[in-house]
């Protein structure tokens, strides 16, 4: 099935791989827009099912559902660029997991998969104990590819590919949200082997939860909390209040605004949230992400520069969506990009305070770090 999306200038097509795992390619190139051809080509690979050994547990002494998912240990660990699964396949001299010549934004089911849309049954209780209720690892994971160039990064995209991405990653968060049984969509991106990335290939992953994550409820409980004090929206106050002190503002648009927080964890940390009350990355207007696609590039081509001598920081970016069903009203999207590097070949390690307690303690200044992305902005403006 083929659609076209943006007001037409990116185009929807999905297939099967060999093993029955979905995948869609999203298409900004002219021939393919216009549907003069078609990046769909057949999977020849021999693939045995996706494992489906997922299973959640219950952790009593924190509240939260914690996976297990042991077939991920087998998964492809830093394979040399001639055996990228990410490249097209053709490029290397096995079949990739694309079974394209060429793709522009591609997105598929992971094929290592913390959650499964088909997952086995688990006992309700391990142990048979009722302290220890566990459920099956049912939800999705996909991986998005956002080029076909190996070496590239998306600092490295032009704003138009990067608004394909943007239109992906709606598309993606507006069908995951209608599974049934879905309660939160997470869209992200880990890069640099110091952040545990285990393909070089420029790519991120969407994740859609069967429950609430731990920081999500976390800040809907204080959001519930505000509100019933205040009778505002936490996460828009916050960047009221932000924009008003704009000591910590890093850039501001028409319709996008980005500061590091106040209270800020990481070395570099920053938030980029839209003015407008949106829920989740679908209820962006066209303007809203044709400002994102450029305001994003700008933030990830700073913090590249972020550190002297460093051209390639280690970062996590994720965006916050409001979760499906209870409690929505009380999201707000927003993306938090951070780095655990401090310094030049120095990493934040979460140690005794931040593993075993949870207590964060930031080597940097929030304030610092404000006007260090603002040093670091692109010639010209962005």
């Amino acid at each position: 099935m083929t659609a076209l999306l943006a007001g037409g200038i990116v185009r929807r097509t999905e297939d099967r791989l060999a093993d029955g795992r979905e995948i869609v390619y999203f298409d900004d190139d002219e021939a393919f827009v216009s549907g003069a051809e078609d990046r769909r080509r057949p999977d020849l690979r021999r693939l045995d099912p996706v494992a489906g050994g997922s299973q959640l547990r219950y952790d009593v002494l924190t509240g939260e559902w914690v996976a297990i998912a042991s077939h991920r240990n087998e998964r492809t660990f830093l394979p040399p660029a001639d055996a990228c699964p990410l490249c097209p396949t053709g490029t290397g001299p096995v079949p990739s997991e694309i079974p394209a010549a060429d793709y522009d934004v591609v997105v598929f089911e992971n094929r290592f998969p913390s959650l499964t849309r088909v997952a086995e049954d688990v006992p309700a209780l391990v142990d048979g104990d009722p302290l220890w209720p566990a459920r099956r690892g049912t939800g999705r994971c996909e991986v998005v590819c956002f080029t076909a160039d190996h070496g590239a990064s998306f600092a490295s995209l032009t704003p138009r590919r990067a608004r394909t991405v943007i239109e992906a990653w709606a598309d993606r968060t507006d069908e995951l949200s209608r599974m049934p049984g879905i309660r939160q969509v997470f869209c992200f991106e880990n890069r640099g082997p110091e952040i545990g990335v285990t393909l070089h290939h420029p790519h991120g992953q969407v994740y859609a939860y069967p429950f609430v994550p731990p920081r999500s409820a976390a800040m809907l409980r204080q959001a519930a909390e505000h509100h019933a004090r205040t009778g505002g929206n936490l996460l828009r106050d916050v960047l009221i209040a932000e924009r008003t002190a704009g000591t910590r503002v890093v850039l501001s648009g028409e319709h996008w605004t980005a500061y590091v927080p106040a209270a800020a964890r990481w070395p570099v940390e920053v938030h980029l949230a839209p003015h407008r009350d949106v829920p989740d990355l679908p209820a962006l207007t066209g303007p809203e992400r044709d400002e994102l696609a450029r305001a994003y590039l700008e933030l990830l081509r700073r913090a590249d520069r972020y550190h002297e001598g460093v051209t390639a920081l280690p970062y996590i970016a994720g965006w916050h969506q409001a979760p499906v069903g209870a409690d929505r009203e009380l999201g707000r999207l927003h993306l938090q990009l951070f780095s655990i590097l401090r310094a030049p070949g120095r990493l934040k390690y979460l140690a005794g305070s931040e593993s075993a307690m949870g207590a964060w303690i930031n080597d940097a200044n929030p304030e610092r770090i404000a006007a260090r992305l603002r040093e670091v902005a692109s010639p010209g403006g962005w």
